[in-house]
């Protein structure tokens, strides 16, 4: 298959990037540098939302895997709604020339504050910028998708963690400011759970759900149970023998996390056994 994946060079792009070429397929991967992104990929750097006619542009694909996306972890700034338009033209535009499956990275911030395990019923309340125009952007595409018989998937992600420093989650500030020497990690009292999953688990997860057309929609990509922020960020400081302490209750909770959520894995979990 030839997969197109935007935001090819972010955090999470590059992983998937490598699940996908590893796993031999055809991979056309843009953003707006490479610094990141397999050499093995075609790599074409560009701007998607200046792009006339990206299903030509982009060598007409068989999928594209829409990942690219700005200031994913400021959850409230004014980019999310700007570029939301911008997301809905582009992929309008592969829609209507003759893409044949859409999957779009989504967030289970589209949620908003729940309490207990998220499927592809639960409804959605979102309560940050970045959710609501999350939840917009798969609605408009749903709708498109089902309009010109084109298969939608939308991978809604739950917590990663990940080792590396180029990144802007919890993980990734820890391994941050052990770089810079710190001894102590201003934190949260850590109480909430949430979905944790592993960072190539996760590319993983995302990978295997692009390559198959059978399970479609939304499909969580989690690992089904919940774990105390405080415990998983208290055995990845182990996991990584980390000299760095975590100062409890230095920040507030924000008001629109929940206490405890996580997703439904039935069809993460199908699409693995498929697979296998």
């Amino acid at each position: 298959m030839k997969i197109l994946v935007t935001g090819a060079n972010g955090y999470l792009g590059k992983g998937v990037v490598k699940q996908l070429l590893d796993a031999g397929n055809e991979v056309i991967a843009t953003d707006v540098n490479d610094k990141l992104i397999d050499k093995r990929a075609k790599i074409i750097i560009g701007d998607i939302f200046n792009i006339e006619n990206p299903y030509e542009f982009f060598e007409k694909p068989d999928i594209v895997l829409h990942m690219a996306w700005r200031d994913g972890f400021i959850h409230n700034s004014l980019n999310h709604i700007n570029d939301l338009p911008k997301h809905v033209e582009f992929l309008s535009k592969m829609i209507h020339s003759g893409i044949k499956q859409i999957a779009i990275m989504g967030s289970m911030h589209e949620i908003g504050f729940f309490e207990g395990s998220i499927d592809e019923n639960t409804k959605c309340n979102p309560q940050s910028l970045y959710g609501i125009s999350k939840n917009a952007l798969r609605r408009i595409i749903e709708i498109e998708c089902k309009d010109n018989s084109v298969i939608f998937q939308w991978l809604r992600g739950f917590y990663i963690v990940g080792n590396t420093e180029d990144g802007n989650s919890i993980f990734s500030k820890i391994v941050q400011a052990t770089k810079k020497g710190m001894k102590e990690f201003p934190f949260t009292m850590g109480l909430n759970q949430y979905d944790f999953l592993n960072y190539d688990e996760f590319c993983e997860q995302v990978a295997l759900c692009v390559e198959q057309d059978k399970i479609n929609g939304i499909i969580n990509i989690c690992s089904g149970r919940p774990e105390k922020l405080s415990d998983r960020v208290e055995r990845f400081i182990k996991e990584n023998s980390f000299d760095i302490v975590l100062k409890y209750g230095e920040f507030p909770d924000r008001p629109y996390d929940s206490k405890a959520i996580w997703g439904d894995d039935s069809k993460i979990t199908q699409i693995i056994k498929n697979k296998c």
